[in-house]
């Protein structure tokens, strides 16, 4: 197989990012970003980012996950605790979450340290829930290898089964985690690849120093 991308090319021209349309704080920066995109371009899921880790065989692995919160202290995400993720995170809590919104040709790239949210947070999340998605958490042994598709489809029948009726408890190997960023980098596409970026990164003072990088 050999294939050849080198003509895949697109220009960048729909936007601009300059150092005095910004505010000192990245989260705010963040928080407009993500409005202006959900509101004016179809991204269909706004809120998909990829979430990379170190892996326990010391390989770096990224998927896509749905980021469900976001406050001044973070970004919060949820998933199984005993997951591949979830046991990387637990042998290394530094991770970078990055998001790509092509139609708005930006992207966010953030780096940072994953900490469990308190229980009943987990819980009221959880419960909000759809009850077939409250049931998935339930049946799947994330990350574990199965023999088919029929052991899930078993498993959700007989769960089903079990909670008829009756409401339906968070297990405890599954929450949420909140990413609390020492380093964010906002990517804005220019024209002949003179990119914007801006990074953030969080002093020993604990405030944020801004730098421009060459693209």
């Amino acid at each position: 197989m050999n294939t050849d991308l080198g003509d895949y090319r697109k220009s960048y021209e729909k936007q601009e990012l300059l150092e005095e349309n910004l505010s000192d704080n990245p989260l705010e920066v963040f928080q407009k970003w993500f409005y202006e995109v959900d509101t004016n371009f179809n991204i269909g899921e706004t809120n998909a980012m990829t979430i990379s880790t170190i892996g326990l065989d010391g390989f770096p692995k990224s998927r896509v996950v749905l980021l469900k919160k976001f406050t001044f202290e973070g970004f919060i995400f949820y998933t199984n605790y005993e997951s591949e993720k979830g046991k990387a995170i637990a042998n290394n809590a530094n991770v970078c979450l990055s998001f790509f919104w092509p139609e708005a040709e930006r992207q966010v790239i953030i780096k940072g340290k994953a900490e469990k949210i308190l229980d009943n947070l987990s819980d009221g999340y959880f419960e909000s829930r759809p009850r077939g998605s409250q049931l998935g958490a339930l049946v799947s042994n994330q990350s574990e290898t199965i023999t088919g598709r029929e052991v899930l489809e078993n498993r959700l029948d007989s769960l089903e089964k079990q909670f008829e009726g009756k409401d339906i408890p968070r297990p405890q190997f599954w929450g949420g985690y909140m990413v609390k960023p020492v380093e964010i980098e906002f990517w804005q596409g220019r024209p002949n690849r003179l990119h914007d970026r801006i990074r953030y990164q969080l002093n020993a003072s604990f405030d944020w120093i801004q730098d421009r990088l060459s693209p």
